[in-house]
């Protein structure tokens, strides 16, 4: 049998051997993998043997199956690439869980005592509602909250434009807590429809998992975590200035509530740039609302402040919309839509 080189991340031996043969030959099928492994393909033995290992080489992400059945190797880069992503993953959730069963955050909460800025509480003190003064003690803060989330997030962005910095800090939480398999949803306003930075970001997010709305209605700024606790800014106006952290069970009860009614009026994420439904069916509510602003709004500008969006957006929709209907002009557009029942 081949040395192995793959058991430090995991690989039993004869799975490497496998996977070293197939990388040699280029794909085989499950028949003639059990003949590699006995001359006697009847075998029960070997034939569940070989079963296994096949399970187990698509498994480990060192093989995929054809649609015509035959295995195929994934190259070594991809492969180990992957074996140690999982690897990692495992070993983080392990460390992430330790430190959670021996309260080693709140152990040293208890000796720090103040917050980074000074003079305001720590996060975890006694207390059920805290001052939190200065971004980098709001910062601390909100690394502490996702840490120790297992169950459910709920966040709202009312500028809806995230700046690469921000993207780099939200990244590391957000990933932490969808590699959990927590159930993340964001509220970002309007005006992230119209930066590409925000929504690579937010489409990222939603491939992990994560559930994201648009917001044509003004939003709250909060951050929820496990419905236990909640961060909302002292100044809506000045956010930099620090934020208010509860874990009173009435106040989150309240801002969870809040929060539902925000989510409600918010529309999904568009599945492309241009915000058009990928199936025939008129499937984008906020479609529907610039369509009956054709009606109502006498100008572009019009309908844009009612919806909350740019006139630069607005004017995009509406040339979006006309596309998909065929229509020469507005009123065309609305008359055909209302023909189709879209509005």
């Amino acid at each position: 049998m081949t040395q192995a080189t793959l058991r430090f991340l995991g690989v039993d031996p004869d799975v490497e051997e496998i996977y070293r043969l197939l990388l040699r030959r280029g794909g085989f099928s499950q028949v003639e993998l059990a003949r590699h492994l006995a001359d006697d393909v009847q075998d029960e033995d070997v034939v569940q043997d070989s079963q296994a290992i096949y399970r187990r080489l698509t498994e480990t992400g060192l093989a995929t199956e054809t649609s015509d059945g035959v295995l195929a190797p994934v190259s070594p880069a991809k492969a180990v690439e992957g074996l140690v992503e999982s690897k990692v993953d495992c070993l983080r959730h392990q460390l992430e869980e330790a430190a959670t069963s021996r309260r080693i955050v709140d152990r040293l909460l208890a000796e720090h005592g103040k917050s980074l800025d000074g003079g305001a509480q720590a996060p975890n003190s006694n207390s059920t509602t805290q001052h939190i003064e200065g971004m980098a003690s709001v910062r601390a803060a909100i690394d502490e909250l996702t840490f120790f989330t297992r169950a459910e997030s709920l966040t709202t962005s009312p500028t809806g434009v995230l700046s690469e910095e921000s993207i780099d800090h939200a990244r590391l939480l957000d990933s932490r807590i969808l590699r959990r398999n927590v159930h993340m949803r964001t509220l970002m306003a309007a005006r992230a429809l119209e930066d590409p930075t925000t929504m690579n970001y937010l489409r990222e997010l939603v491939s992990k998992g994560a559930h994201i709305r648009i917001s044509y209605e003004p939003l709250e700024r909060l951050i929820i975590c496990d419905r236990a606790a909640a961060l909302t800014p002292i100044d809506p106006a000045n956010t930099p200035k620090g934020a208010i952290l509860t874990r009173d069970p009435g106040l989150v009860a309240a801002l969870v509530s809040l929060f539902e009614r925000m989510w409600q009026t918010g529309r999904d994420l568009p599945s492309s740039d241009d915000g058009e439904a990928t199936t025939t069916g008129f499937a984008n509510s906020f479609q529907q609302q610039i369509l009956r602003s054709l009606y109502a709004a006498e100008k572009d500008e019009t309908g844009a402040r009612e919806l909350g969006i740019a006139v630069r957006t607005y004017r995009k929709h509406v040339a979006s919309i006309m596309r998909r209907l065929g229509a020469s002009n507005r009123f065309q557009a609305a008359l055909l839509a209302r023909e189709r029942g879209w509005i």
